[in-house]
Order: structure tokens, then sequence, then C-alpha cells
């Protein structure tokens, strides 16, 4: 079922109610989909693929970010500065 953004505003009791019925709902902007309300019950797709033994989640989580390099000057200085 879609649903528009002001459609779901002004009726979100009645959605949650068909949500809560085991239906999902898709919510469109403009009549493009951005996001899906799903029945909490009811596994994702991925954890339908993990309970089947398709995938496997993985162990750890992605590494930290490095921390960003302290320098002097804008962009553009440290660009000219590379090509001389």
């Amino acid at each position: 079922m879609d649903v528009g953004i002001r459609e779901l505003r002004d009726g979100l009791s009645k959605h949650l109610a068909t949500v809560r019925d085991g239906h999902t709902i898709t919510v469109t902007d403009h009549g493009r989909p951005v996001a899906r309300i799903v029945p909490v019950g009811v596994p994702t797709a991925f954890e339908t693929l993990v309970a089947e033994g398709k995938v496997t989640p993985a162990a750890r989580r992605k590494a930290t970010r490095p921390a960003p390099v302290k320098a002097s000057g804008t962009v553009n200085d440290l660009i000219d500065e590379q090509r001389r």
C-alpha cells in the first residue's frame, strides 16, 4: 500500500492500525518511495537470509576513521604546494 506523506500524517492512527494487521506501507514523497513501515514481528529480508544461513553478519564493526591531518592554510594553498 502506498501512502503520501500528507495522507500518512493526516491519518496516522488508521495507517498504523493497517500495519498492526500485518500489512506493509510504503511512504511516498511526490510519488517516489522514501520509506517503508513494516510490522515489528515480521523479519526483514536480511534477517531471513541470516536465518537461512545464506548470509553471515559482519563479525565486527568497520574500523574507525583516521584522525584528520592538521595543516595550515587553505585547501588551494595545499594543492598549489603539492604541484610545485
